[in-house]
């Protein structure tokens, strides 16, 4: 199993499903600590996570329907086109993007490749070229196939759980939106194979 560390450690699996998650950057506040061994790693995402649903400070470019959609393009074009994961479910929040993919290349050229095309269209449209976009790290979590469903239930219900939407399939720019719309958001979300062994 591959493994690499910039300033967190990320093991990926090609084939294995990923739970990642990337934000804008300057999205939480720069000093944010935990003490070693008083929270596991989980415990610290869902704190981190729900910083983020909740920021009120901070850039929400992605609140702009462009960048969101652009966004939701490229996932879909890292997915069809570059064949680079197989994408099973997405959300892109107004500061924060969460996907759920079985990686076919290297998880660090997939970030990379995401990200970067990503932080260039979304500069461009924001007049911001030569800014940072992105913060530079990911998290990733290998999923469990038996925890593949709890996963897509909880990307699919972040809008809702920000208080964004009623219910998930209103949010436009999520899988679960298509799931019950035929929105374009939803493009080869739902025909992808199925997690479960």
């Amino acid at each position: 199993m591959p493994f690499y560390r910039r300033h967190l450690p990320h093991l990926y699996e090609p084939g294995q499903p990923v739970f990642l998650t990337w934000m804008l950057h300057g999205s939480l506040p720069p000093n944010r600590y935990f003490a070693p061994g008083t929270l596991t790693s989980g415990e610290q995402f869902a704190i981190m996570d729900n910083l983020l649903d909740y920021a009120r400070t901070g850039p929400h470019y992605l609140r702009q329907p462009e960048l969101a959609q652009m966004v939701v393009d490229a996932i879909h074009e890292n997915a069809v086109e570059l064949n680079h994961y197989g994408l099973h479910a997405f959300v892109v929040m107004p500061n924060h993007v969460h996907l759920l993919i079985t990686p076919k290349i290297p998880l660090p050229q997939l970030t990379k490749s995401l990200k970067g095309i990503t932080a260039k269209r979304g500069n461009a449209i924001l007049g911001l070229t030569g800014h940072s976009f992105w913060q530079e790290e990911s998290y990733d979590h290998l999923v469990r196939n038996q925890r593949s469903d709890r996963i897509r239930f909880y990307i699919e219900r972040n809008p809702v759980r920000a208080g964004l939407v009623a219910g998930a399939s209103d949010f436009p720019w999520s899988s679960a939106a298509g799931a019950t719309r035929g929105s374009p958001a939803d493009r080869e979300v739902r025909p992808t194979v199925s997690l479960k062994s």
